[in-house]
């Protein structure tokens, strides 16, 4: 994929959607390799220079949530370990310990400039329960409405499929949908979304802008991991399509490099934004409860049902089926992919996969003695759909 013509910045300038106003609210992610020194423990000056810049945006009244990555690297050097741990006991413990010393030094950063500091340990199961999900973002409004800076870190001593994948990737596009945000930062090591792995290929070039995530751009990331954290750039392009999905912008840029954050905000800088999909609709917090929440099951659907659901509004019936997998209940949420295994869109199933399975490619008219009565003629009604 060859980027267009034009320096990074030219095309990310033109492409910014805040040049006449600026987002009102921001969700900043940073990733365990910009915060975590290669011997350990945590890059101070970095957490400073990020809570001055922050407490200036909040000056300019842009409310910002922080989303941090990290205990892991401050746990190491408080023991002294050479290397991240591999068992995930081990990787548990040096959590639980670092996280203590991750809010410290935030808390003093954020303090020398008169701003509070408040701690949020969010699993994804406080995604998956609606009023676990609505607490959380009450929380996160009165936060906000306190003049605080909300910090939020995935709760690793508990929750291991952050230790083993994500690097908070996906939480931070989650809180960023889940509380309306216009714009997701996600700060990590890379300048952003190359045309190859700029590693095992000397002529990768910066992606300077997205516009939309496709096959194409997705061919691009591989999911490789990283000596300090868990989140390769598979995971980050998940999080900016969610982000995107719900009508914010996203950027991946480097947050090693001096005053990175100040000049994203002011959106003269080199990095990959994606732009946002559409703008935000009606009903906005509820899809966003269906598409944060994991799917237990799957159905593939023909080049017809594609078609009505994407183009034509039409909720899900059971003749536009032809594969079923999974085990899941009435109540569920489940993936729509088309046959060439592409996710369509997510939804609510009226239906458990036995049901499904028996009237999938069938008419209502044409069921067969003997076949479930459906009390809904659609597996997944359009209110309880939300497309990828």
């Amino acid at each position: 994929m060859t980027p267009p013509a034009g320096s990074p910045r030219e095309l990310i300038r033109a492409a910014w959607p805040f040049r006449d106003t600026p987002p009102r609210r921001v969700v900043i992610k940073v990733g365990s390799n910009v915060l975590a020194l290669k011997e350990g423990g945590l890059n101070l000056d970095r957490i400073s220079e990020l809570a001055a810049i922050i407490a200036a945006s909040r000056m300019k009244g842009t409310e910002v949530i922080l989303v941090t990555s990290g205990a892991v690297a401050a746990g190491r050097g408080l023991l002294r370990m050479p290397k991240r741990p591999t068992v995930l006991s081990q990787l548990q413990a040096v959590a639980a310990i670092g996280q203590c010393a991750l809010m410290e030094a935030y808390a003093r950063a954020f303090r020398t400039h008169g701003l509070i500091a408040a701690q949020l340990l969010l699993n994804r199961d406080d995604m998956d329960d609606r009023r676990r999900y609505l607490n959380a973002r009450n929380a996160l409004i009165s936060l906000l409405e306190q003049n605080a800076i909300p910090i939020v870190n995935e709760n690793d001593t508990v929750n291991v499929e952050e230790l083993k994948f994500g690097d908070n990737d996906m939480l931070s596009a989650m809180v960023t949908a889940k509380m309306d945000a216009d714009l997701l930062v996600i700060l990590t090591n890379v300048p952003g979304l190359m045309t190859g792995h700029p590693v095992e290929d000397s002529s990768a070039r910066l992606i300077p802008v997205v516009t939309t995530i496709n096959r194409d751009i997705e061919k691009l990331v591989a999911g490789s991991n990283s000596e300090f954290g868990t989140g390769g750039m598979a995971t980050k392009l998940m999080a900016a399509r969610h982000a995107t999905q719900f009508g914010a912008a996203c950027v991946i840029g480097d947050g090693t490099v001096k005053n990175q954050v100040a000049e994203i905000l002011s959106g003269d800088f080199e990095g990959t934004l994606f732009c946002p999909k559409g703008t935000r609709k009606a009903g906005s917090s509820r899809r966003h409860w269906i598409y944060a929440r994991r799917p237990r099951g799957e159905v593939v659907v023909d080049k017809g049902a594609e078609k009505a659901l994407i183009s034509g509004g039409k909720s899900l019936l059971p003749v536009g089926i032809v594969q079923v997998s999974g085990s899941f209940q009435k109540g569920d949420i489940i993936r729509l992919t088309n046959e060439a295994g592409e996710d369509i869109a997510r939804g609510i199933t009226n239906y458990p996969n036995e049901t499904i399975e028996l009237v999938k490619g069938k008419k209502s008219g044409d069921l067969a003695d003997g076949a479930p009565v459906l009390d809904y003629p659609e597996v997944v009604h359009r209110d309880n759909l939300v497309l990828a």
